[in-house]
């Protein structure tokens, strides 16, 4: 059995996917483990993972990561919800917020109770009763801290905030990819990682088992391993190129295959979201940091040309100032049929890509990461375990790709891309959990489903989803008891977003970046 142990760990390429993945792997196992990860400063990164979801916060306490060291290092701002717009139809808006909305019983959620308002003619919109939409409308943000920097607001506005029976804001972030990888790189030094810089030119396997043995260097070196973990993006050198493990396509569901990314500075505050906002032939995003603005324009290449995306996109920002050129990302939705195969893990756009529309491209990485931590075959490769750790991390995926499906297909725009979509076989799952709510107005999670039932909800009424019937137990309220439910929600909601400061001003006094970091950071990418 000895022989069979894992003991030496190399990680194949850095970016975001490879820094986490040396992060968690040192911060668990330092003692237990050698970890080497392979990287060349010559071979550029995707560069555009700049938003994220709430798990992130979760992962970074596992790791024991200071918030206001890391926003600070990495420019963050913070993200309470996504913004879509025009989704629906040109000109309409709505907010997929990370909180909870309003108040569920066991029997009925309050989804429910609200529709049966609007059937009594009260006129209010569901993210009323949600902190995070009402914050993120008005560009506001606070924490339930009591640090230094936000005491005086804490307890300014606490005594409302547990009124709500909340315990905590529900939010993520958005950072500077690029400082991110710096900064995850920072805390693995002094755990014992050790890097090696240089382009890997050859991938030796076992002649019997095809298991990767070492990956081969241009100068020469030769750096051996037990457990390879890909993270060399959308070429998957081991996983791919080496192992041939094949992929499955997403594209019949997902039509949008390429990007182009620019990043600005502006004068404009950030705002506590991102914004996802549709055009004829797929969407644009806007992240908007302490020092400059990532945005992109996705679209199918079958609807619009690479030059007619990049000029539109620039035509958004006309007076801002170019931090980095614009520049095309193609990519192919779907995933690797194994993500664990032989003695290689994939993990990050190596493993799979769903594309950006509701920000999980790092969340996966994490999710699959600690999945990783959890199952590590210390005692050598087995199979079983590669098969549950590829069963999850599939269905992890098919849960994810549904719900950035529906989307697509829920619009009414009239442009020929937006109308396939809307004429399209989605998968059977999908359909169900639609037909369902236009019937019911019933959603629910899964037990192991990332999005939860707030967030199909909000979606599916957003994006024009009128369901036919409510549950009954509802229309038992009378109009006395209704006002007072939906009073009781709101009006705390209201009080406490009203003196939440400005989400600019709560960056300046919690987590103002250093400028010489991201001033640094643009010098190297500008010229």
């Amino acid at each position: 059995m000895d022989k069979n142990r894992i003991r030496k760990v190399v990680i194949a390429g850095g970016g975001t996917a490879g820094w986490v993945t040396a992060c968690a792997l040192t911060h668990q196992f330092r003692d237990l483990l050698d970890i080497t990860l392979v990287e060349s400063e010559e071979i550029g990164t995707v560069g555009v993972g700049e938003s994220t979801i709430p798990t992130i916060r979760t992962f970074h306490r596992l790791l024991q990561i200071d918030e206001r060291e890391f926003m600070k290092a990495v420019a963050g701002s913070f993200k309470l919800a996504i913004s879509f717009e025009n989704w629906k139809r040109p000109g309409e808006r709505y907010f997929h917020p990370f909180g909870t909305t309003g108040v569920n019983t066991w029997s009925c959620d309050f989804h429910q109770f609200w529709l049966e308002s609007r059937a009594r003619g009260v006129q209010s919109e569901l993210g009323d009763y949600c902190l995070e939409t009402a914050a993120a409308r008005l560009d506001r943000f606070a924490l339930f801290d009591a640090s230094e920097a936000t005491q005086q607001w804490s307890m300014r506005w606490t005594k409302q905030a547990t009124k709500l029976e909340r315990s905590d804001v529900s939010y993520a972030y958005h950072f500077d990819a690029a400082l991110y990888a710096v900064f995850m790189r920072n805390k693995c030094e002094g755990r014992g990682l050790k890097r090696i810089e240089g382009k890997i030119a050859q991938v030796r396997q076992d002649p019997d088992s095809g298991f990767v043995q070492s990956l081969v260097l241009e100068d020469g070196q030769v750096v051996e391993g037990d457990l390879f973990i890909d993270c060399t993006g959308f070429r998957g050198l081991l996983i791919e190129q080496t192992l041939k493990t094949g992929y499955e396509d997403w594209n019949n569901w997902l039509p949008c295959n390429r990007a182009v990314a620019m990043q600005v500075e502006t004068s404009t505050p950030p705002v506590p979201y991102t914004r996802a906002i549709a055009h004829e032939a797929g969407w644009r995003w806007h992240i908007a940091l302490q020092h400059r603005v990532g945005c992109g324009w996705v679209f199918s290449s079958d609807h619009m040309s690479d030059d007619e995306a990049a000029a539109k996109l620039r035509a958004c920002y006309p007076d801002d100032n170019l931090v980095r050129e614009p520049w095309i990302v193609p990519f192919r939705t779907g995933r690797r049929k194994q993500a664990w195969n032989k003695n290689v893990v994939a993990l990050g756009l190596a493993s799979s890509f769903i594309e950006p529309l509701e920000s999980t491209s790092i969340h996966l990485t994490l999710s699959a990461v600690t999945r990783l931590v959890q199952m590590f075959p210390f005692e050598g490769i087995s199979q079983a375990v590669a098969d549950r750790y590829n069963k999850v991390s599939r269905d992890e995926l098919e849960h994810i790709r549904n719900f950035i499906i529906l989307h697509y297909h829920l619009n009414q725009r009239d442009e020929p891309m937006w109308k396939q979509c809307r004429e399209m076989e989605l998968p059977p799952e999908l359909a169900q959990r639609i037909q369902v709510f236009r019937d019911t107005a019933y959603a629910w999670q899964g037990e192991d489903e990332l999005f939860r039932l707030d967030s199909w909800t909000h979606c599916m009424l957003g994006q024009g989803v009128v369901p036919a019937n409510h549950h009954p137990l509802t229309r038992g309220l009378s109009d006395a008891d209704m006002r007072t439910l939906l009073e009781g929600v709101r009006r705390p909601i209201d009080r406490v977003v009203a003196q939440m400061p400005q989400h600019q001003e709560f960056l300046n006094r919690y987590c103002p970046a250093d400028p010489s970091v991201w001033q640094m950071r643009r010098r190297s990418t500008v010229g």
